[in-house]
């Protein structure tokens, strides 16, 4: 059998945002210095922790 592998999971969410948004948001987060995906993660934990969800 195939044990579940340690450590964090990858999660693929679709974003229900236009095209034009998206890319601005991935510009800003390289100009920046940043990996998008830890930006949305941040934000994502950011928002759970202030109890909006």
């Amino acid at each position: 059998m195939a044990a579940t592998p340690k450590g964090p999971q990858k999660v693929k969410i679709d974003y229900n945002i236009d095209k034009p948004t998206y890319d601005d948001f991935i510009r800003q987060c390289t100009k920046k210095g940043y990996s998008p995906n830890i930006v949305v993660e941040r934000q994502m934990k950011k928002f759970i922790e202030t109890g909006q969800i």
